[in-house]
């Protein structure tokens, strides 16, 4: 509802639980819904093979269209409120982690939303999380409403929702966490407001470089599908092979089965394949009690032959064609809604703070602190009006930035390159400096704005 700032059907908000469909919200030349059962129908949707999850889930599927610029560039998979307690687990009628893991597969972001008042992981979410195992890289926490709370009890309650998150989540790397009040009201503690503002920005970027990176993901998609089936075929031949001809070919499928984590250890052995390529052992025991292994075919060598000249040569050349075809096409980001509110004017990111001060203002920004710095500059003996590197440097190094970060404020400052300072280079460095002090980052080239007066070009009026 924050990022397309309007309705759209099947919608609903509120504290008690709310919406108990998965929701597919997709661009549309007119508003309106589609049930589930027929999704799945239309060749158009990428939602067919989600019938096999039956009427119990499709009775609570839906796609909601509706003419919006965010939607054009990205759709979204609204999922239903994780519930507590495994009477409600039960009561869905369909497997709910096995729909998210299908879902999780095949999307190019996964979120989590966590409120700050509500961080307990319940049994439902926790098993809803390890569903997504594989998709880590996928996986972005947006811990919400975090205005309802102040600095001190927000600290309390980022640390705890990490300390949750760490027993759930076994990756080493931690998870990325947006801390915000992603709704339009105002906000109920402004203390934080800059660093709400940045995080909203951080996600928006996260959320706009997905349209570019779809191509190389589905690439990526489609390698780690070929190493399965690869791995997949390896099993299946092998259990083939081990199968009796006429006799006891039952107890042999139940040994097989039972004996399938040393299976594992002698394929990897053999052909050299990585463990983590493997399905999972509990999942695979339980597909294998219901199919017949004499009906299993042999191993094909000139199948994997070709599998593993896709892998080593196809997908190079299919790599640099999709990089090529993106440096040729107009950069592709996420418009409309909320990414719209914090692209231009005076309420963009950054704007009016940092190098960006005095952007719009006619008189020179480091002129209101100019006396200040006049004051240490004639300490430092110029000589003809300006001073040395050596005597630059003995000031500079007192903020006791690093010298990388000196040196860049030197080039910015020494704007006509002379390895000298005059009075307005040398105030523009100690404001360069300042800038870098709270908090914000240094412009590759100098703003025409932040050029000192006597530096600047004259107009050249045309004869």
């Amino acid at each position: 509802r924050y990022l397309l700032e309007q309705d759209f059907p099947g919608m609903r908000i509120g504290p008690e639980p709310t919406t108990d469909s998965f929701i597919a919200v997709m661009y549309g030349d007119s508003e309106g819904s589609v049930p589930g059962n027929a999704l799945v129908v239309d060749p158009k949707k990428p939602f067919r093979k989600l019938s096999r999850f039956g009427n119990a889930f499709l009775n609570r599927f839906m796609c909601s269209q509706l003419p919006n610029q965010v939607l054009k560039s990205i759709s979204i998979i609204d999922s239903p409120g994780i519930l507590s307690g495994e009477k409600q687990r039960i009561s869905r009628g369909y497997d709910f982690c096995q729909v998210l893991q299908w879902f999780a597969e095949r999307v190019d972001r996964i979120i989590l939303l966590f409120d700050a008042h509500k961080l307990d992981i319940s049994d439902e979410f926790s098993e809803a999380i390890k569903s997504f195992r594989g998709q880590d890289d996928k996986i972005r926490v947006v811990l919400n409403k975090a205005d309802q709370v102040d600095t001190q009890q927000l600290m309390r309650v980022y640390g705890a929702l990490m300390w949750s998150l760490g027993k759930v989540i076994n990756t080493p790397e931690v998870l990325r966490v947006y801390i915000g009040s992603f709704w339009a009201h105002p906000l109920q503690n402004t203390e934080n407001r800059r660093l709400f503002e940045a995080e909203a920005q951080d996600l928006f970027k996260d959320i706009q470089s997905l349209p570019q990176k779809a191509a190389v993901r589905k690439l990526n998609d489609l390698i780690k599908r070929a190493r399965l089936a690869k791995v997949h075929a390896y099993i299946i031949s092998y259990l083939k092979k081990e199968m009796p001809s006429v006799f006891g070919k039952e107890n042999k499928k139940k040994e097989l089965i039972s004996r399938l984590p040393e299976i594992y250890i002698q394929l990897q052995r053999e052909y050299h394949i990585s463990a983590g390529d493997f399905p999972e052992v509990r999942k695979m025991q339980e597909l294998l009690e219901t199919c017949d292994f004499t009906k299993f075919h042999s191993l094909k060598p000139k199948l994997i032959e070709a599998v593993d000249n896709m892998l080593a040569n196809k997908i190079a050349s299919l790599m640099s064609l999709i990089r090529q075809e993106e440096s040729n096409m107009p950069t592709e980001v996420v418009h409309g809604g909320a990414f719209d509110g914090t692209m231009a004017g005076p309420f963009g990111h950054g704007y009016g703070e940092g190098a960006k001060e005095g952007a719009d203002e006619d008189e020179w920004v480091v002129a209101k602190d100019k006396p200040a710095y006049d004051e240490i500059f004639y300490t430092l003996s110029p000589i003809n009006g300006k001073i040395s590197g050596i005597s630059a440097k003995k000031e500079m190094v007192t903020s006791k930035l690093p010298n990388s970060v000196l040196g860049k404020i030197w080039k910015l400052a020494d704007c006509d390159g002379d390895g000298m300072l005059d009075d307005e280079e040398f105030a523009l460095a100690k404001h360069l400096i300042k800038i870098k002090l709270d908090g914000y980052e240094l412009p590759g080239t100098l703003p025409s704005h932040l050029v000192p007066p006597s530096h600047r070009k004259p107009f050249q009026t045309a004869e």
